[in-house]
């Protein structure tokens, strides 16, 4: 294991060379940060590294329980998404969201302490890491504009949105994207296109790579997240975001994630996973403790218009049950994201 390997990065040569006698995998494991594409003169590694991305510990992990196969396996097979025999209520929900999931935040610090943490987290991102890019920004905008980027998680934000938030212009903010697109704390969700469907808006679905660094950013714990309903959806959202793309490198369908979204908002869907053979699974996410066949109003929409190509679709809630809504449409806890069958 050749940890921070970009620090260094003339030891590629010795693992090519290693890996050129003796070809036979898993010999090495090379980890490092986004600074490794960026500014060191590297290997490309074609046909000798895959490469496999790292986010944030999953509540399984965290708990250091068995995780369950990842969501969308569960769906293409059919399998019932299990719950436990406690799941937690609106409020643990948040709670679990805001502890994140880096894991010294997650296992090593107090509740109290954590939330400094995340804001030290952030605040090194946005001062020291910049510099060790080679970027210049101006340190103020670039954390109003990360500002911006919190409140807007999970949604279809307008460019002006964000620019206009920060004080800064279009050219500025599309270069602040890219660099927090680097830095790795930042996504853009293409959307989804299909001939089945007409009108369907272009805009991409900007998200934070981990939920606890929107309450970081914006200095609100997990009781200010509930007080506010719109901020409360795009805690849950990131949050189960979060969670899937950390299950992607393991799924055994290698979908892809888009988002759905009608222009003028008239049907969205939070995520679609398209799988080979342009099968979809759709996911809604719902701050609804008691979610009903209205609540899957956009998930039947899209199975409609889908037909055949449909797989299924899930409403995830913040309910204790796990039920069907309609045909290849069901509702189920946020929890059965990491909840095994019991033996």
């Amino acid at each position: 294991l050749l940890d921070e390997w970009q620090v260094v990065p003339e030891v590629l040569g010795a693992v090519k060379r290693a890996v050129d006698h003796d070809a036979h995998p898993g010999r090495y494991i090379l980890t490092g940060s986004i600074r490794a594409d960026l500014d060191a003169q590297t290997w490309p590694g074609t046909g000798r590294v895959v490469r496999v991305p790292m986010y944030g510990m999953t509540v399984a992990e965290q708990m250091g329980q068995p995780s369950p196969a990842p969501l969308f396996d569960r769906l293409s097979r059919e399998d019932h998404l299990e719950v436990p025999g406690s799941p937690p209520d609106l409020r643990e929900y948040v709670e679990l969201a805001t502890r994140s999931g880096f894991p010294e935040a997650a296992l090593s610090i107090s509740n109290s302490d954590r939330a400094r943490w995340i804001e030290s987290y952030i605040d090194q991102l946005l001062r020291r890491d910049v510099t060790q890019l080679k970027e210049s920004r101006d340190p103020a905008k670039l954390r109003r504009f990360f500002e911006a980027y919190a409140l807007n998680s999970a949604g279809v934000a307008k460019d002006r949105t964000l620019y206009e938030a920060a004080d800064i212009n279009l050219k500025t903010a599309e270069s602040y994207e890219q660099l927090l697109i680097n830095l790795m704390i930042v996504e853009k969700l293409p959307s989804w296109r299909s001939n089945r469907l007409k009108r369907l808006a272009r805009s991409s679905k900007r998200y934070l790579i981990e939920p606890a660094l929107i309450a970081g950013a914006l200095r609100i714990d997990a009781g200010g997240i509930m007080r506010d309903g719109d901020l409360l959806g795009r805690t849950l959202d990131t949050f189960v975001a979060a969670h899937l793309r950390a299950e992607l490198a393991t799924t055994e369908s290698r979908p892809r994630l888009y988002h759905v979204r009608e222009e003028h908002g008239r049907h969205e869907i939070d995520l679609i996973a398209e799988l080979a053979g342009q099968r979809v699974i759709a996911v809604e996410v719902k701050a609804d403790a008691a979610p009903n066949r209205t609540s899957a109003a956009h998930l039947i929409w899209l199975r409609d218009r889908l037909g055949d190509r449909f797989t299924a679709g899930v409403l995830l809630h913040t309910g204790p049950r796990s039920f069907r809504i309609d045909e290849r449409i069901f509702a189920a806890p946020i929890c059965s994201l990491w909840t095994s069958k019991e033996p």
